[in-house]
């Protein structure tokens, strides 16, 4: 969302912001504080060197004296050429050996084995370096260069100083700065934080409801095969039992009523007689339904057992 991008820009800027102070706190505290020690010791070395230079400088250009190996030279080539010579004789690298004095100070050279050159240094206050090449009066030119450019180089330390100086002033009123969009930050911040509190809630809701429907519904108990089985039986053996129990209370029925009917003709002798082929046609009906009764009380014990038995 728009808001949660502009959230993250201003933490990205809080972060730049707070890194800076840091870098300031420690300018102040340590790098400007060394820089201007610093400068201000070169500065001081550069004005004693510039003082020596400019008293023992003469105020004839076409004059030179110098002071090689403990002789003194007015010749520029001359004097380049017995320089060149104690460097040829030099048999130990990076170790100053003193050569002579130009213009109230000394010199002495050195062989840098590492970038394979000899390196003439005036000594001072300070050490201003030349190095040294194969032409004699070229190597001379090189170190009038040299002294001659202390007095620019004293100026640059000074201007130097001044920009230090003024930085460090700066750094100090930039350090107590606050962040400028803290308030907007704090406030985009509420906000977002309202809204994800707001979005939790509708997916805890939608959660809940989720639950609930694919909650597991109870289910209608379900009659084993076992519990059927056992019913039907059951059920067979009570409805044959029934049957039984119908066809013996028929039977008996009949039974009183031939009794009846044997007992009221007995009783009245003018009904008429019966037949004698009505008579054993009776008698042998009523035989056939005691000769069923028989065998239903016979198989009664074994129904009521079976019953029994599909109960239990």
């Amino acid at each position: 969302m728009d808001l949660d991008i502009q959230v993250s820009k201003l933490k990205l800027m809080k972060a730049n912001h707070t890194s800076q102070k840091y870098r300031l706190d420690d300018n102040i505290a340590k790098n400007y504080p060394q820089q201007k020690s610093a400068l201000k010791e070169r500065i001081a070395g550069m004005k004693a060197d510039v003082a020596t230079y400019n008293a023992n400088k003469p105020a004839d250009k076409d004059i030179f004296t110098m002071t090689v190996a403990g002789k003194t030279y007015d010749d520029r080539k001359e004097a380049g050429t017995a320089i060149i010579g104690i460097c040829k004789e030099m048999k130990q690298a990076n170790v100053a050996v003193p050569i002579g004095e130009y213009l109230g100070m000394k010199m002495n050279v050195t062989f840098d084995s590492f970038f394979r050159k000899f390196t003439l240094n005036m000594k001072g206050k300070l050490s201003h370096e030349v190095e040294i090449g194969s032409d004699p009066s070229g190597n001379i030119t090189r170190i009038g260069n040299a002294m001659e450019s202390m007095t620019k180089q004293l100026e640059d330390a000074i201007a130097k100083l001044a920009n230090v100086e003024q930085q460090l002033e700066t750094a100090k009123i930039e350090v107590e700065k606050p962040f400028p969009q803290e308030q907007e930050l704090n406030d985009k911040l509420t906000r977002l934080a309202e809204l994800n509190s707001l979005l939790d809630m509708d997916e805890k809701g939608e959660d809940a409801v989720d639950l609930d429907e694919d909650a597991p519904k109870p289910e209608p108990e379900k009659k084993t095969a076992e519990q059927t089985e056992t019913v039907v039986p059951a059920q067979e053996a009570t409805t044959e039992a029934e049957h039984i129990s119908e066809d013996k209370a028929e039977i008996s029925e009949k039974a009183e009523e031939a009794d009846i009917s044997e007992t009221e003709d007995m009783g009245n002798p003018a009904t008429k007689p019966e037949t004698k082929e009505e008579r054993p046609s009776l008698i042998a009906r009523l035989n056939e339904k005691k000769a069923v009764v028989a065998a239903m009380d016979q198989k009664a014990p074994a129904v009521a057992k079976k019953k029994e038995e599909v109960i239990s």
